[in-house]
């Protein structure tokens, strides 16, 4: 399989392990030295059909024992029990829960018994975080000084809403958490080539992104007339740029890379993915590229 990344450059490993399932790493957060993590593709699993094969979603439509098999195969890749896991109840918000011993299993084994989850904190060893993907961008969060870790989902909602910098706020309150200590990853999710919004999206980024929205409006005033790359005559930002009257690509890795840096961490410690999800349709669910007949991919991260 021919995998498409970004500028030529693996930020991502990727791994096949003893029990056939192909999953991603990133290298900084390996050295951390105190979490194991990964980011699942869809190989390796035993789901059919659109789900093939690793689908990590029980309310697609998949079948439920194969989803249960799925999340065993996972586990055994992270030297864990499905029993240790701990999901998100994702729906584009910006609530962080604090994972407690008591939480574990929820979302596999037993039921959720909270709602509108978008990140997961926890300072609990061996606790299992699980969130969910198929475009939206996976945020990894990990602080060796006070060992804790984080996990969040961000879609653009949560992107505007800066989850990125709530979990860490959130990890500070919770843990002592120092931002500068942080260690973070932008996971696979759809690049900036792959991903059109329209104005009204723009517009919410206009407002949570000041500057980059300044550096728009000044190269507008400047042009003198309509850019190549527009007809609406408005140029490229750091963040987006307009293709025609109305529609935008927007770069999801660097806002949340943006939000990562005004929340305090590092730009040294920040890695950013390399793997599009819409680019990689036949190694990653994506959702604009199926037109939603998919699976979910997963992002675990535990202490050690």
């Amino acid at each position: 399989m021919k995998i498409r990344r970004k500028e030529g450059q693996e930020t991502c490993r990727i791994h096949r392990s003893e029990n056939g399932v192909t999953y991603l790493t990133f290298p900084g957060l390996e050295r951390t030295g105190v979490v194991r993590h990964l980011f699942s593709t869809r190989e390796g699993g035993v789901s059919e059909g659109i789900y093939a094969s690793m689908n990590l979603s029980y309310t697609r439509g998949d079948k439920r024992e194969a989803v249960d098999e799925n999340f065993r195969r996972i586990a055994v890749c992270l030297e864990s029990n499905v029993e240790d896991m701990v999901c998100s109840d994702q729906t584009h918000t910006n609530h962080i829960r604090l994972v407690r011993a008591a939480d574990r299993g929820k979302g596999v084994v037993k039921p959720k018994d909270y709602r509108d989850v978008d990140g997961l904190i926890t300072q609990e060893r061996g606790i299992v975080l699980c969130t969910f993907f198929a475009d939206c961008v996976p945020l990894f969060f990990v602080d060796p000084v006070h060992e804790a870790i984080g996990l969040s989902h961000s879609g653009w909602r949560g992107t505007v809403q800066k989850i990125g910098k709530k979990t860490v706020e959130e990890m500070g309150k919770a843990f002592g958490t120092k931002p500068a200590d942080v260690h973070a990853a932008i996971g696979p999710s759809i690049c900036q080539d792959c991903y059109e919004v329209s104005e009204d999206v723009i517009e919410e980024f206009r407002e949570a992104f000041p500057k980059a929205s300044e550096i728009e409006h000044a190269e507008e005033e400047t042009s003198g007339s309509m850019s190549p790359q527009s007809e609406s005559g408005k140029r490229s930002c750091p963040l987006w740029y307009a293709t025609k009257p109305g529609k935008y690509q927007l770069d999801l890795w660097e806002a949340n890379r943006q939000v990562m840096l005004e929340a305090g961490i590092p730009a040294s410690q920040i890695e950013v993915t390399d793997l599009c999800t819409c680019c990689n349709p036949d190694l990653l669910f994506s959702h604009r590229a199926s037109h939603g007949q998919r699976g979910n991919l997963g992002a675990f991260m535990k202490l050690i």
